[in-house]
């Protein structure tokens, strides 16, 4: 007898069967998840069951802030979704003592780091794909109006406004949210990076390929990764939906990275590419269209255009003689 949940035999249930693959196997945290003695360490401030949000009244969430020693001036930034998980010492990421790692060698910029969990509300079931998977502005302006200004008050810090210092990060549906937030403020979050992020109709998150596409390319850096163990389920394959956005960003001219390895809907892979991965979003990647690219590319595709036209028009011009 078929079973109630089942379509086609398929369950959105499986999503716990990506959550570890025998393909995540090869990937480990980076050598940077593991300072030297000498490496200065950031200081963490954990704001527990934080609850004074207007944009999202009544619900309560941890923020925890990573500041680096001896900040002097605006420090860059990196805005963490899902963050408790990105900060545990024993995880995969590690992304504080990588962070630390790498300013000390001068790889980035000082950095604070905000990593923020999903709120938890009595009154609103899936509070987490309200505020992720949702595509306005929204959580954006959440982060900006609201928890950043606790940040500076809290930390006595100021935040670069440069664009260009300023990362969002996430995975799955906290992927797609960091893209989103740069999506629709490019002009507060210039770098992105999506780890096996949820580009598929939670709640209409499958449009972004073709957004991409036909709108005016946008001052963003993305950085993405997924793989082949990622979600494949009735809602919406996250490897193809990873796949097509690539594919998009290629297409409309972005400055853009995309690792597919063999991995499933966790931190493992993109973990062990976290210091790349922040590396290459500061650094001259090559990748990308200028504005000038673009006038001389259309100006190629109008001059093929035309000899295909004309090649089409011969036949009915020899008729009429």
């Amino acid at each position: 007898m078929p079973h109630p949940n089942a379509i086609n035999g398929r369950f959105d249930g499986e999503i716990l069967l990506a959550l570890n693959v025998p393909g995540d196997a090869p990937y480990h945290p980076c050598a940077e998840a593991f300072p030297a003695d000498d490496v200065p360490r950031s200081t963490v401030t954990h704001l527990a069951d934080w609850d004074q949000s207007t944009v999202y009244a009544g619900t309560r969430r941890d923020i925890r802030i990573s500041l680096p020693e001896s900040l002097s001036g605006d420090a860059a930034l990196l805005v963490c979704q899902d963050g408790k998980d990105y900060v545990d010492s024993n995880g995969d990421v590690r992304a504080i003592e990588v962070l630390d790692s790498l300013m000390h060698a001068g790889a980035i910029p000082p950095t604070v780091g905000v990593f923020i969990d999903p709120g938890q509300s009595e009154s609103v079931p899936g509070q987490r794909n309200v505020e992720y998977d949702t595509m306005d502005d929204t959580y954006v302006t959440f982060i900006d109006d609201e928890v950043l200004p606790l940040v500076e008050q809290t930390l006595k810090v100021s935040l670069s406004k440069d664009p260009a210092q300023r990362i969002a990060m996430g995975i799955s549906s906290g992927g797609i949210c960091a893209f989103n937030m740069a999506w629709q403020r490019p002009e507060s979050f210039g770098k992105v990076i999506s780890h096996c992020g949820s580009f598929v109709n939670i709640k209409g998150g499958h449009e972004f390929p073709r957004m991409v596409r036909s709108t005016p390319r946008k001052p963003m850096k993305v950085f993405m990764q997924s793989g082949e163990g990622d979600v494949n389920i009735p809602l919406g394959s996250w490897p193809i939906a990873n796949h097509q956005m690539a594919d998009s960003l290629e297409y409309a001219g972005y400055d853009y990275r995309f690792e597919f390895g063999t991995g499933g809907h966790n931190r493992r892979h993109g973990g062990a590419l976290f210091a790349e991965s922040l590396r290459w979003l500061y650094g001259e990647s090559g990748v990308g269209r200028s504005t000038e690219d673009d006038e001389k590319m259309q100006n190629e595709i109008l001059s093929r255009i035309r000899e295909v036209q004309a090649l089409r028009d011969q036949p009915a011009a020899n008729e009429k003689r």
